[in-house]
């Protein structure tokens, strides 16, 4: 899980509009807090982000489609599933402070056009403005994934998206470290997630745009990157800054894609909790913004 000390998690489980069961992980106590992971990332992965937070809020960080407990994609997937999965676990948790990943920031701005939310963060999300976002690879991955060959795929995709800061690599290199990624119990469960990759990468493709439908997302909002990350991702939060009416972006000098979930989870803790305590009175503590009742009907 991430970190030096043991966290209890509280382990519930939500029903989506269409039906669909999601699976929550939450954790600490106070004003709640939405966490939305990323691509091939599961509820565990941000358990050391969850455990710097836990001082000061109850956070909630949801087990997406086709992970865990959580039910399939469907047939009918796209972002404003994964949208509907995280307004049904607000309502029932009475959260109201977003943070999403990479591909959950893209549903956690995809959110804020829905329903304004006391704070929205997001970090390197995956959005797609003026065609930026690369997606050619994705025919060859989906390829190799119909052939069973995860490793090649998996190092097509490292290869094609750099999101580990190896820079201009050889492809032994992007196949040595798929190979580990890809190992032991972790590995099998990364493996079962990369069946989810396509249709994710297909979403971000799909919404690529000029950027102008976020000027609709009123909520207060903080756009994080790292500059050891590549440049279509971390151009995205000064333009979407631009855009959107109560926003502010900041690139952290030393971080890369995976800040979040492995490489400083406490350094986009201590941004999350200074973000929150400016921009939202009472915020930060022990006092909840919604009487909304803790629901978790177990302990892991």
């Amino acid at each position: 899980m991430g970190g030096k000390k043991s966290m209890r998690w509280r382990s519930a489980d939500v029903t989506s509009k269409d039906g669909t069961t999601i699976a929550v992980l939450s954790a600490g106590r106070g004003p709640g807090l939405l966490m939305i992971p990323g691509n091939n990332r599961r509820a565990h992965h941000y358990g050391a982000l969850a455990r710097a937070l836990s001082g000061t809020h109850s956070v909630h960080v949801i087990e997406r489609r086709g992970r865990g407990g959580s039910g399939p994609q469907g047939p009918a997937y796209g972002v404003d599933t994964e949208v509907e999965d995280a307004l049904a676990v607000m309502d029932r948790t009475g959260a109201r402070l977003v943070f999403g990943h990479s591909y959950g920031g893209l549903v956690a701005l995809h959110l804020g056009l829905r329903r304004r939310v006391a704070a929205l963060m997001v970090y390197e999300p995956g959005v797609s403005i003026d065609g930026s976002f690369p997606a050619g690879w994705l025919p060859a991955f989906e390829r190799l994934l119909a052939q069973g060959r995860h490793t090649a795929a998996m190092a097509a995709f490292l290869k094609a998206t750099r999101l580990v800061p190896v820079g201009d690599a050889p492809a032994p290199v992007f196949r040595a470290l798929a190979f580990l990624m890809l190992r032991g119990a972790e590995g099998r469960d990364t493996r079962a997630m990369m069946a989810t990759t396509p249709a994710e990468i297909g979403e971000i493709v799909r919404l690529d745009s000029d950027g102008a439908r976020y000027a609709g997302v009123g909520s207060p909002a903080l756009l994080l990157g790292g500059d050891r990350s590549p440049g279509y991702l971390t151009d995205v939060p000064a333009r979407l800054a631009r855009l959107m009416p109560d926003a502010r972006h900041e690139i952290i000098a030393g971080l890369d894609h995976n800040a979040p979930d492995l490489n400083a989870p406490e350094v986009i803790a201590e941004r999350i909790r200074a973000f929150t305590r400016s921009r939202v009175p009472g915020a930060e503590g022990t006092i909840s913004l919604s009487d909304a009742p803790e629901p978790w009907h177990s302990d892991n």
